[in-house]
């Protein structure tokens, strides 16, 4: 197990339903990593969100956010790599999601910095969305006043948030558009129940492409990966990795390609299978 590459999704995995790391996984993945345990995370959340639910984390390794659209180095945030939505269709994206949904958030980069763009909560979920990020003193967000202006940055994300039967038309048709040229995600916000996301990125931003170049990166092949999931996001993942470790929580869909299913999030069971396994 020594030379085995760990990656971890976070939310309804590594932590738990407070979206919270608890001491004795903080404490004692710091020990494993001490020890040489070759450990990162693939989420769907900014580095800004990783660095803050894993404050105090001694990660090494560079961190797979927003689903694979960057992977970035865990302590200064820089991005190593960058997969924007391409730029021949992202106006086209944009022009059809305001047909249906004026007020989308969008996620960009500008060359320096990331963005998380907004003009007007559209709904409650929404507003629990940005009052969240505004709470959490995400220096990403800005208000302004036309979001036609970012579509001269890097796209990485357009997110919009709704019931989910308001949004099945809109996901039916970027899917029937864009299929083949973008990563499209619907999924419930655990922590905001009864309002749905879709969220679309590029077509390479999806966790098992960001691991295959993690794996690169850090001397690795396939068949030293284990990964840990939940959700419908992570099946990608387990079909490449050599064991995928599924919670109990995960969803049955997920469960069915998992090579073995631990105990839920809510007891550690990420860590205590490393302490018992490395």
């Amino acid at each position: 197990m020594k030379n085995k590459l760990f990656i971890s999704d976070l939310d309804g995995t590594l932590l738990n339903d407070a979206a919270v790391l608890s001491h004795f996984s903080r404490k004692n993945l710091n020990k494993l990593i001490k020890k040489g345990l070759k450990f990162s995370v693939a989420s769907a959340r900014s580095v800004f969100s990783i660095k803050k639910m894993l404050r105090g984390l001694k990660l090494k390794l560079p961190v797979i956010e927003f689903n694979g659209a960057f992977i970035s180095e865990f302590n200064t945030g820089e991005h190593l790599i960058i997969n924007e939505i391409s730029p021949q269709i992202k106006e086209n994206i944009f022009f059809d999601i305001i047909e249906s949904y004026p007020f989308p958030l969008i996620s960009s980069f500008n060359g320096k910095k990331d963005l998380l763009y907004y003009t007007n909560a559209l709904n409650e979920g929404s507003k629990w969305y940005i009052n969240d990020r505004k709470a959490s003193n995400d220096k990403r967000l800005k208000h302004i006043q036309s979001l036609d202006s970012t579509l001269d940055e890097s796209i990485i994300c357009f997110t919009i948030i709704d019931k989910k039967s308001k949004l099945e038309r809109l996901k039916a048709i970027l899917e029937e558009k864009y299929g083949e040229e973008v990563e499209i995600h619907f999924t419930e916000n655990n922590y905001s129940p009864g309002w749905h996301w879709l969220t679309i990125h590029d077509v390479n931003a999806t966790k098992d492409h960001a691991i295959r170049e993690l794996i690169k990166i850090t001397n690795h092949n396939l068949d030293d990966l284990v990964v840990f999931g939940d959700d419908v996001n992570d099946i990608k993942m387990f079909k490449d990795a050599s064991l995928a470790i599924a919670v109990s929580n995960a969803k049955q869909i997920t469960k069915k390609y998992a090579d073995l299913i631990i105990g839920d999030n809510n007891n550690d069971s990420v860590v205590k299978y490393l302490l018992n396994n490395f």
